[in-house]
């Protein structure tokens, strides 16, 4: 799915509308992979293509700010995350550039300290894993940034220590003023 596919999905016009109020009212909001691009394109940024789709566990490198900065304080310069998109986006205005890859130069942004955006996936359950992989298997086609499905699966304990980077970045978003 695309934010561009309002002809096919028609709730995706209303979601970028009720994103930008809720960004403009000064709500904390997160957007994870199509999130990130909803959120990127009520903020007026562009979102397009990638030149390779990621799908799998890969890399990001988090920038000397998102290093030195409240959320990611403390966990490295690199995390291995869950990719599975083919879009991307361009930073929104006045956005924070945090985490980039090889394979997506925009992986994640912070926006007036209230709005962080995550191209890719902390959240995935052994389960929604699964669910993901049943799906999308038509996309897990050979590619650069494409895994194979017994290499998305064998990589099982990455979603535990995922799921901490997720809650504590849950946490500190929260407490961002």
């Amino acid at each position: 799915m695309s934010v561009h596919d309002e002809r096919k999905f028609p709730w995706l016009a209303k979601e970028k509308k009720f994103i930008r109020q809720a960004i403009e009212s000064g709500k904390t909001v997160l957007g994870i992979c199509l999130g990130s691009q909803l959120v990127s394109a009520a903020l007026g940024a562009r979102v397009y293509k990638n030149n390779e789709k990621e799908i799998g566990w890969f890399d990001i490198e988090l920038t000397s700010f998102a290093q030195a900065g409240n959320l990611f304080f403390d966990m490295g310069k690199r995390l291995e995350v869950f990719q599975w998109h083919g879009d991307t986006f361009d930073l929104p205005e006045n956005a924070i550039h945090l985490a980039f890859s090889e394979g997506c130069k925009n992986q994640a942004y912070i926006y007036k300290n209230k709005v962080l955006a995550l191209q890719f996936h902390l959240e995935p359950t052994w389960e929604l894993l699964l669910e993901m992989i049943e799906g999308g298997r038509e996309e897990l086609l050979p590619g650069k940034y494409v895994q194979a499905e017994e290499d998305l699966l064998k990589n099982k304990q990455l979603i535990e220590s995922n799921r901490k980077v997720l809650f504590t970045l849950l946490n500190r978003l929260a407490e961002q003023k």
